[in-house]
């Protein structure tokens, strides 16, 4: 086969990494592979794959074998070449297409070579680092595997460090990320170690134990999450001082003479590390970015002086200041600072810790720096710090890693592997190309320009001025000038107007969430064609208002030019033609609600729209949508990214800014507390504006029907998913058995919000991703439901009692239990069917098992709400105290330890349960919510239901990388007069969270969210004729709403025997 035919033949080739010996990942595991190959070409785009050999890839070649793919050193039939590093020259064929690590979009002087032999060959080069989705972040990354695995490797030779200073701590007893077998071995034995802590605590002369964390992207989060293992306290940046005591030096650490059981954790940003120079200015971070030298250092005098280790997870570049130089840890060393480490994940050598001037392998992974004899030393006894500085850390994952890596790039592969004109590719691929048949793409023209411009030796001033142009100044730009191609704009406007340029600095950002910087001499032989350009590049830094309220702060550059010019006036935003929306709190489900309005009226959409097969819904034009917050920093991550869209700072309290705001738009969406919807309903009705909300309508928002009809407004409440979506699922089912005809006999419906199997991993089988109050109060609340004919009331007491096992007949994989939910008599009349039905049952789903542990902590008095007197002492109780005051045990009787099996015993002897098994898991739930430990409870505790809210919000909280599922199960039997057989019809939708562009998306959060997004569409739209307040039970509501919802990828599974 020729060469110049290769491309886009399906043959996909993977290349075995050579670039370090540590590098065992792999851009496609054999499950991703087989998953190719088995739904063919036709499906894929992917005919055959070839992988090269390699003896130290996580995945062995036999499995790559087993699944279909071919093992061979020559990869020359491939049209497109996997790896995840930089392969070796020779491994650049002519006419293929390539796709791993290029480190060459930013014009890097040390991978030229490579990008040289890529346009030599006219081969096609995809960077995985420009693949970025709909919100410009990136989709391909390996952030957080670095934080994991960094500070699980720092763990380990912390305790080494410990022991080498007389210390015998549990962190010995951990080992480095790659000893274990995955990532769930690796945290299951810091959990150990965390048990240990908790257990027995550290040694009073190490403590307190700080880690603080530079930084809050990925790589923090990726370290955090392993930190959170053990048992631990954040504290504030300010309260640092106040956690080592009040001592007139606050460098001098005050150490504890008693045992400690938790470590502190404390995480740092920007604001934290510099201030501004004039002390009337606060900290700003545009102007931080902007003009770094009109700022000063102070992490070295407000964070140092307290942390115990330091674990640096920030982007920094040279122009800013340094976080910590040698001189300023001599300094602290010198005056008593605790500071025992330093875990540099970013590996930055020779960055924003000065000293940190070498990498470290994974299996030699720290070096210790003396500050006093400004040496450096490969062992861990001595003065000074240990530091690690490991380039490689995902690796240590690899097999998570990849997975990760391969879920993701497998939707790519069918594209890149069988396109040969790379126009045709999604916009997302076509970006990420940066050479193509021997030239770099338009988005990369940058590069060979940057480069001619570029010298070894240029000046830093004006000085020795390298233009032949009569007038010259020095211009400085900062920003996403890579990620966004900001640097082509720039570069295209000088040279339009007839200038010139050279580039003096370039400092490169080194992750998706870094700004680059770039300076550039430029020249012009006419003074008023230079201010020309000037002028021009103040434009695209200081963009209109409509642009930068659009495009967001990451699409904008900053400009310096010798000296700050000033801003140009700004246009005035005109979206008076758009319908606006407003959206009242900032939570989880606010982010599912913004992105369906703001992208309405996008092609995608309007084809989504044109799905619906049940309705004639269009879709909107431009909705311009607005985010209010109490706190404008919440309602601001909400529209990161968004179209149309912006944050406001707003307390629904405030009637006049309310008002406002309201009367800026057609309808308005409420995610508040309930509590605040009568507020909002008013106001709305005074304005004669729609409002949407997913909360219960009750007896007050009842009231304002006939005041809402005269005011001309729908008032669409219960539009989320219980109650919302159930209503709709049932209603549908209910109206077509009554237009066949048939009459309801039984309806009986279940509905629950649980963690995904994965994630359910501790005893109770649940987890929360809110404060746990609301549940647990629920299950406390009375219940009524008929059987049979048989009116049955529960009270609040016995609910948990009366919990019963189930089993869906469509996921008979899940083992649950039903709990009634509340007064379900009700929807008797709601749906019409309380005079046909014998049986109206509606229950809440958990896990099997949950009742039984929930019930016998009820009975301990876990729950109890009023005040106990223990938690009303000055002097605070610890945890573990309050435990034995539950269970009647005398502080004198305790030996200082308890089991599982004394707890089971203790709840057996009080008759708060009958079945040891049950006692068991009880006592198990226990120990794992912490309430044994030796930690004070917090002054805000004042009840054991206190106690409880903060134990399972802190214990029970979802991590990361967990998935939340959204049951819901209809089953309605029918009959019919005329002797037909009774039906049975079942109807159930299953959601799991998501995450997408880097963003988590809860079900919770989607199926509550689309549902109230909808109905606001549907208003805007005039689909919903009726005014007043309703529910989404009638026609014109739930037909539409549910075909939307189904287009939106929500699947209603529905059976009929």
């Amino acid at each position: 086969m020729a060469d110049n035919t290769m491309l886009g033949n399906g043959i996909v080739g993977i290349l075995s990494e050579s670039s370090n010996k540590w590098e065992r990942r792999v851009p496609l595991t054999p499950s991703h592979c087989a998953r190719l190959l088995r739904s063919g070409r036709g499906k894929t785009g992917v005919a055959r794959i070839i992988v090269q050999p390699s003896t130290k890839r996580i995945h062995h070649d036999a499995l790559y074998e087993e699944v279909g793919c071919e093992i061979s050193e020559d990869l020359s039939e491939c049209g497109l070449i996997l790896g995840v590093k930089q392969p070796k020259l020779e491994m650049i064929f002519p006419h293929r297409a390539y796709a791993f690590f290029s480190h060459t979009h930013k014009a890097q002087k040390e991978n030229m070579p490579l990008l040289d032999k890529i346009l030599e060959a006219r081969a096609s080069l995809y960077d995985y680092e420009l693949i970025v989705g709909d919100h410009g972040k990136r989709l391909l990354a390996f952030g957080k595997y670095a934080g994991r695995a960094g500070l699980i490797d720092f763990l380990h030779g912390l305790g080494m460090r410990y022991l080498s200073l007389g210390y015998s701590t549990p962190f010995l007893s951990l080992g480095a990320s790659y000893m274990y077998s995955s990532l769930a071995a690796a945290k299951a034995a810091v959990i150990s170690v965390g048990e240990e802590i908790a257990a027995h605590g550290l040694p009073p002369g190490i403590c307190p134990l700080v880690f603080v964390f530079t930084g809050s992207g990925n790589v923090s989060l990726g370290a955090q999450e392993i930190f959170k293992l053990l048992p631990h306290t954040f504290v504030d940046p300010s309260r640092l001082p106040e956690l080592f005591g009040k001592a007139k030096d606050p460098t001098q650490s005050a150490r504890t003479s008693k045992r400690v059981f938790q470590v502190y954790g404390c995480v740092t940003t920007s604001q934290h590390m510099v201030q501004h120079k004039d002390p009337t200015k606060e900290f700003d971070k545009a102007d931080y970015y902007a003009h770094p030298e009109n700022y000063s250092p102070i992490f070295h005098e407000k964070i140092a002086p307290y942390a115990s280790v330091i674990v640096n997870c920030m982007y920094w570049e040279k122009r800013f200041p340094p976080l910590l130089t040698a001189q300023q840890l001599q300094d602290l060393m010198r005056k008593g600072c605790p500071l025992l480490g330093i875990s540099d994940i970013t590996c930055d050598i020779g960055g924003s810790l000065e000293f940190v001037n070498q990498t470290t392998s994974i299996d030699s992974p720290f070096f210790r720096y003396d500050p006093f004899n400004d040496s450096y030393h490969h062992d861990m006894e001595g003065k000074g710090v240990i530091c690690a500085s490991v380039d490689i850390l995902p690796t240590e994952f690899a097999k998570e890693a990849s997975k990760h890596f391969g879920d993701i790039l497998s939707e790519f592969i069918g594209s890149l592997a069988s396109t040969t004109d790379i126009t045709e590719l999604p916009a997302h691929l076509r970006r990420a190309c940066i050479a193509h048949g021997g030239a770099v793409t338009t988005l990369f023209e940058y590069i060979p320009r940057m480069r001619n411009s570029d010298s070894e030796k240029l000046p830093e001033t004006l000085a020795n001025c390298h233009s032949n142009k009569k007038y010259n100044i020095l211009v400085s730009l900062s920003g996403h000038l890579f990620d966004q191609f900001l640097i082509n704009e720039a570069l295209d406007i000088i040279e339009a107007a007839g200038g010139s340029f050279h580039l003096v600095k370039c400092q490169v950002g080194q992750s998706a969430n870094a700004m680059s910087y770039s300076e550039l001499e430029v020249g012009a032989d006419d003074n008023a064609v230079l201010h020309q350009i000037i002028d021009s590049l103040m434009s695209l830094a200081n963009p209109s208002e409509n642009d930068g309220f659009l495009s967001k702060e990451t699409n904008k550059i900053s400009l310096k030019v010798g000296k700050v010019l000033e801003r140009g006036n700004m246009m005035e935003l005109d979206d008076k033609e758009k319908p606006g929306v407003l959206i009242l709190g900032a939570g989880r489900v606010c982010q599912p609600v913004a992105e369906v309005l703001t992208t309405a009226g996008s092609v995608s959409s309007r084809q989504l729209f044109k799905m619906c097969q049940e309705s004639d819904f269009e879709g909107q034009s431009d909705i311009q949508v607005i985010v209010a917050s109490l706190y404008l920093k919440d309602a601001e991550e909400i529209i990161e990214g968004l179209p149309n869209a912006t944050a406001i700072q707003l307390d629904v309290m405030d009637h006049e800014n309310l008002h406002k705001y309201i009367s800026q738009v057609e309808v308005v969406i409420s995610l508040l507390p309930a509590s605040c919807h009568f507020i909002v309903a008013n106001a709305c009705i005074e304005l004669k504006k729609h409002l949407v909300t997913a909360s219960y309508i009750d007896d007050s928002m009842s009231k304002l029907d006939e005041r809402a009809k005269g005011a001309g407004i729908t008032i669409l409440g219960e539009m989320g998913l219980d109650p919302g979506i159930d209503h709709m699922m049932a209603m549908m089912m209910i109206d077509q058995a009554h237009v066949q005809g048939g009459k309801i006999r039984s309806f009986i419906s279940y509905c629950g919000g649980l963690p995904s199997p994965e994630a359910a991993n501790n005893p109770l089988a649940y987890k929360f991703s809110w404060n746990p109050a609301g549940a647990i109060r629920s299950g406390r609340n009375p219940a009524t439901y008929r059987s049979h004919g048989e009116t049955v009331s529960i009270n609040g007491e016995s609910l948990y009692d009366s919990a019963v096992s189930f089993r869906i007949p469509d996921l008979p994989a899940f083992a649950l239990e039903i709990l009634p939910n509340r007064n379900s008599l009700v929807y008797g009349d709601l749906y019409g069917i309380d005079h046909e039905a014998s049986t109206i049952f509606r229950g809440t789903l958990r896990y099997e098992g949950f009742a039984e542990i929930m019930g016998t902590l009820a009975r301990i008095g876990f729950f109890d709400t009023e005040a106990h007197p223990i938690l009303t002492l000055t002097k605070r109780p610890t945890f573990g105290a309050f435990l034995l005051e539950l269970l009647k045990i005398k502080s004198e009787d305790f030996d200082g330890t308890m089991t599982a099996e004394d707890i089971k015993e203790r709840i057996l002897a009080l008759g708060l349960c009958k079945v040891q098994v049950t006692a068991l898991k009880t006592a198990k739930t226990i120990l794992y919510l912490g309430f044994h430990e030796q930690t004070e409870i917090p002054v805000s505790c004042r009840s054991a239901f206190d106690v409880a809210c903060l134990r399972m919000e802190e214990r029970l909280a979802y991590s990361s990388e967990e998935q939340d599922m959204v049951l819901l199960h209809h089953e309605v039997e029918v009959e019919f007069p005329d002797g037909r057989p009774v039906e049975k019809h079942r109807a159930t939708l299953l959601e799991f969270g998501k995450t997408k562009n880097g963003k988590t998306t809860t079900a919770m959060a989607f199926t509550v969210g689309i549902p109230a997004a909808i109905g606001a569409l549907l208003i805007l739209e005039k689909k919903i004729k009726t005014r007043g307040v309703l529910r989404p039970i009638e026609p014109q509501v739930y037909v539409p709403a549910l075909d939307i919802l189904q287009a939106y990828g929500l699947k209603l599974l529905e059976k009929t025997e």
